[in-house]
């Protein structure tokens, strides 16, 4: 689900992030340009090119002039650390205090696994 509070360029990261972590774009890989990927999500080309300058700016991708944006070596390695740090300190503690005040635990949760 979209968090439409937050600007355009970081749901657009966010669409970016999730497809890197997803291994839809692995190191290495190209990413689609500014304005193609614009026309997919229906976006700004400078909001796509603010988006993917975050990245450059985090070592995320890197950019080759003339050639494209590609995906940083290491990439998903450190999107994955970050994304789980944010996870535990600002999404797990009210889930956790939710599920402490209906009684839920980990027991009941379903287990999802990966083939």
């Amino acid at each position: 689900m979209a968090d439409d509070s937050k600007p355009v360029y970081l749901r657009l990261r966010d669409i970016i992030s999730a497809s890197i972590l997803d291994g839809d774009y692995r190191d290495g890989d190209m990413l689609p340009s500014v304005r193609a990927f614009a026309a997919q999500q229906g976006a700004n080309p400078l909001t796509v090119a603010k988006a993917y300058q975050s990245f450059q700016d985090d070592g995320l991708i890197t950019v080759k002039r003339g050639v494209g944006m590609f995906v940083a070596d290491g990439a998903a390695r450190k999107l994955r650390r970050t994304e789980r740090a944010h996870f535990l300190e600002h999404v797990w503690p009210p889930v956790a205090a939710q599920m402490r005040r209906i009684g839920i635990t980990l027991d009941d949760l379903p287990v999802e696994v990966e083939a």
